[in-house]
């Protein structure tokens, strides 16, 4: 693998909230691997998020110059501005509660760091061959049987999970 990434993602829900799915397209020369999964009940912008965490996560070699390639302004925005870094510094709170996924925004700022990354943002549904690879992928992995709960979003009874009463 060479020392630059290209890491496709998408995210995909039925409803909001409801089952979703998250998938990664990874390429590094004549090298891919895609990566899919998904949950019972979740958001969408949860999924757009897991999607870039995985990708990151499969990634073992550190110092990578990496592309992350998304249709989702929350993620692209949130780390190219560098909102996160400002969220990270108040702990993710806010005046009125906790900011939401603080618990995915939290996992991934260590990943951010192994590598030199660059956002870029693509409009979904255009015809971009892999975003609509991702989008895919996203979707038949929100249809599986048996999803598991996502615990930053529910807890094993079905209920939404809130921190500090908020909806995280």
């Amino acid at each position: 693998m060479s020392s630059e990434v290209t890491l496709f993602t998408d995210g995909a829900c039925a409803s909001n909230p409801g089952p979703g799915g998250w998938a990664a397209l990874l390429r590094s020369g004549a090298h891919e691997k895609q990566l899919s999964g998904g949950f019972r009940k979740t958001t969408n912008n949860r999924m757009e998020l897991t999607a870039v965490l995985e990708g990151l996560r499969a990634l073992k070699r550190p110092g990578l110059a990496v592309t992350i390639i998304s249709d989702s302004r929350y993620v692209t925005d949130s780390i190219s501005r560098g909102w996160v870094h400002g969220w990270a510094r108040k702990q993710f709170k806010k005046s009125d509660g906790w900011r939401e996924n603080c618990d995915l925004w939290s996992e991934l700022l260590p990943l951010l760091r192994r590598h030199t990354v660059t956002m870029t943002w693509i409009r979904g549904h255009a015809g971009h061959p892999e975003n609509e690879l991702c989008d895919q992928l996203a979707v038949a992995a929100r249809g599986l049987p048996n999803l598991p709960a996502d615990l930053g979003f529910e807890d094993l009874s079905g209920r939404m999970v809130t921190l500090g009463g908020a909806l995280l």
